[in-house]
């Protein structure tokens, strides 16, 4: 198994092999593709080419990311280009289907290539790294079906690692929590809509106002599952009335606390299951 410094001289390596040419990369304004920007603009300094940063601005992710992502490329020092999409309609994943990460990746990626294509660009990337390998995520095999270049997991960086070299490179973004796509707040089969998720994104705005680091409103019907990291548990009961008041504004009728605390793709347990028995099944 490589070090970690090790594993950054790869990385600048392998970022150098690809910036032989203009390239775009598909930028969230996170910490994994703003590594990919930043290492991907300190090579074209060397090689002469272009860097793209395309941002997506689409139904299921907070508004307010497009405005810092902007800012964040202009710190990098990045061409930023932002696309406005709807991927309700043109992913066809309206009642959050249990594949809806996939077919969402491949109609966003196919959008990126477009505009790639249009500057020129001949490689696009993107910012999965090797953690985001072991779990449920079927977007990823869109992003390969594409051609998509994900430098990070070529190279076997792991989130804590990408965040510790970001911190490195002095990126704002390093410590940023992750953002996934607000569809993962409702169980698979519900119908999705553009009012549903402004409510989910008014009430974690709040709750990250309040000082939680990683939040999360997962909507049950009319009931809203808070999950906030387990050392904060204690803080979001002690401030529960204040929770409750505005997430009751909201037009929730229930407001419930998961004892579990925060797990990225809480939403996902029953399928993960389902995978590790059928691995096991297989082996």
């Amino acid at each position: 198994m490589q070090d970690y410094l090790t594993k950054a001289e790869n990385l600048k390596k392998l970022m150098i092999s690809y910036v032989q040419e203009d390239v775009a990369v598909a930028f969230s304004g996170g910490a994994d593709s703003g590594l990919i920007l930043k290492m991907a603009c300190e090579a074209a300094e060397q090689t002469g080419h272009m860097v793209y940063g395309i941002f997506l601005q689409t139904m299921l992710h907070p508004a307010k990311e497009a405005e810092r992502a902007e800012e964040i490329a202009d710190e990098i020092g990045a061409v930023f280009k932002l696309l406005k999409v709807d991927e309700l309609r043109g992913a066809d994943i309206g009642y959050n289907p249990q594949d809806r990460c996939y077919r969402c990746k491949k109609y966003l990626f196919q959008s990126i290539l477009r505009e790639a294509k249009k500057l020129h660009a001949g490689i696009v990337m993107e910012g999965t790294n090797q953690d985001d390998l072991k779990v449920y995520r079927p977007g990823i095999r869109a992003v390969e079906e594409l051609g998509i270049a994900s430098p990070l997991a070529e190279a076997g960086f792991t989130k804590a690692e990408v965040r510790r070299l970001a911190a490195e490179y002095g990126l704002s973004v390093s410590d940023k929590p992750a953002s996934p796509c607000l569809a993962t707040r409702f169980p698979y089969g519900t119908k999705l809509s553009a009012e549903a998720m402004r409510k989910v994104e008014q009430g974690e705005s709040m709750l990250k106002e309040q000082g939680f680091y990683n939040v999360r409103i997962r909507v049950h019907g009319e009931i809203a599952r808070i999950e906030v990291d387990s050392r904060d548990l204690a803080e979001l009961v002690e401030r529960r009335a204040v929770v409750t008041e505005c997430l009751k504004k909201l037009g929730y009728t229930y407001v419930t606390v998961d004892l579990e605390g925060f797990r990225s793709g809480s939403m996902d347990v029953n399928i993960n299951a389902e995978l590790s028995l059928q691995q096991k099944t297989e082996g």
